[in-house]
């Protein structure tokens, strides 16, 4: 337990009216009135959907000292500290950070952020930056490390006590670099609020979370503030072959830099050969062959070279180390079966992403072998991606099977229904809707003949499926693996 004043941990907190005791200290901080314990701080945060205003009583019944507000309560306890301030998800991060020695400011923290990419750039550049011989962490989607140590990912992006608190852990463990995943929602949320960045990379915006941000601007501009609030003295780099790239740094006050595989940049990248299993690209003038395929991976690998360089690595050994990484957990996964058959399972969840990797599959074959892709759709989420998917997937595979994702709270039939709207006419008749996902993946398997491709995109490094509200173990990988010794 550690104790700090609560003058301390107030700073940059924005803080408009104090009433109760001021000279007190505090053990810890939440904004989640269930792990309130006595002298915590609890921070009441409108959120999405539920008021934190709501549970300052239940909070003050769990023994906290101070409560954090945009509004003092009608019924108050004088032996509880109640701070009022302009905008509690701000101050959260402030105060987080504050509670935690302020750990982004000792260390290198680059956030990257869009809306494909970010785990596979977040993991090589963790990944790159461990063989070059530091203490390095990493906040992903797939999960966080502090070094070696492990930590599961619940979030793309934690909540603000979680993240200062595993970034403590970073730089008590001896980490000079930390790489994570931005994420809108964490933009949005305030999630970041209280961080110094030393750097930020935008890998590219595309159609997704309209769900949340109702228009692609709001999207847009959610992601940009990102940019827009990066010091001086941080660096900022973009992908200039996205149309958006430029608008990012529209605004930004740190160093910009870009880098391309299409258009003028300070970084380049080609792609000179490519196969399931490898690549060869030119980046900067030097070849470098990577086990990682696909055009969008060039990107990744330009992002991750970029940001090494800019962070003053020497590109010889930046490129040496690249050589040797692999791509993360359900990131175009190659599989392949006993008798030839080549199993893809990939992330992509989004109308883009599944186009990547199926044009990136549509370059590496020869067009004799037939492609079955497996996809479905999240419940709960942006519904006008799901036609978009459909059509996407119907028009650049020879079969196409609709199954469920994550239904989560949504019937999984109306799901697929929407998406069989967006496939392609004269594909309909020969498009498959199995909303058994281990059965889609098997039948696409069994359709399939040795030297055919199978893709099964959408969940990738998931280990579960959620169904009315409720996780079951499933791994489309295992599935694939089993299938395989039946067949």
């Amino acid at each position: 337990m550690v104790m700090k004043k609560l003058q301390d941990i107030l700073y940059k907190s924005g803080v408009k009216e104090l009433s109760g005791p001021f000279d007190v200290s505090v053990s810890g901080v939440t904004a989640d009135s269930r792990a309130v314990e006595p002298g915590f701080l609890f921070v009441a945060v409108k959120g999405t959907n539920v008021d934190g205003h709501d549970f300052i009583d239940k909070a003050v019944n769990a023994g906290a000292s101070v409560i954090v507000c945009q509004k003092i309560p009608e019924k108050i306890n004088d032996k509880v500290t109640y701070v009022v301030v302009d905008d509690s998800s701000e101050a959260l991060g402030n105060i987080a950070s504050n509670y935690y020695d302020n750990p982004s400011s000792n260390l290198k923290l680059i956030g990257i952020t869009g809306t494909n990419g970010k785990t596979t750039t977040v993991t090589l550049l963790y990944n790159l930056f461990k063989d070059l011989g530091y203490k390095t962490g990493m906040l992903s989607t797939v999960k966080n490390m502090v070094h070696d140590k492990e930590i599961p990912s619940t979030h793309t992006t934690p909540d603000a006590v979680s993240l200062n608190k595993l970034l403590k852990e970073m730089v008590d463990a001896g980490c000079e670099f930390a790489f994570m995943e931005v994420s809108s929602h964490a933009i949005h949320q305030k999630r970041i609020a209280g961080l110094t960045f030393t750097g930020g990379v935008f890998t590219n915006i595309t159609h997704d979370h309209l769900d949340y941000h109702k228009t692609f601007k709001d999207y847009l501009l959610t992601k940009k503030k990102f940019f827009d609030d990066l010091p001086f003295e941080a660096f900022a780099l973009v992908n200039n072959d996205d149309k958006n790239g430029k608008v990012m740094i529209q605004n930004t006050r740190a160093a910009k830099y870009t880098y391309a595989l299409k258009s003028v940049a300070d970084f380049k990248a080609k792609v000179l050969e490519s196969s399931f299993d490898s690549m060869l690209i030119d980046i900067d003038g030097n070849s470098l062959f990577t086990f990682l395929v696909g055009e969008f991976n060039a990107y990744n690998l330009l992002a991750v070279y970029s940001t090494a360089v800019l962070l003053e690595q020497d590109k010889h050994e930046i490129l040496t180390a690249l050589s040797k990484l692999r791509g993360a957990e359900g990131r175009f996964e190659v599989l392949r079966s006993p008798n030839g058959i080549t199993v893809i399972v990939d992330y992509a969840h989004t109308p883009d992403a599944l186009e990547n990797v199926l044009k990136t599959i549509q370059k590496i074959r020869t067009g004799n072998e037939m492609l079955v892709t497996v996809v479905g759709a999240g419940g709960d989420r942006d519904k006008e991606k799901r036609p978009k998917m459909a059509k996407i997937a119907s028009r650049l595979s020879n079969r196409l099977i609709l199954t469920s994702d994550n239904p989560r709270t949504e019937d999984p039939e109306s799901i697929i229904e929407d998406m069989y709207q967006g496939v392609d006419i004269l594909k309909k008749n020969s498009t498959l809707k199995i909303l058994d996902r281990k059965e889609a993946i098997k039948t696409a398997i069994l359709l399939a003949k040795p030297g055919d491709i199978v893709l099964v995109a959408g969940k990738g490094h998931e280990t579960y499926q959620e169904i009315d509200g409720v996780r079951h173990h499933f791994d489309d990988r295992e599935v694939v693996r089993e299938i395989f010794e039946n067949l």
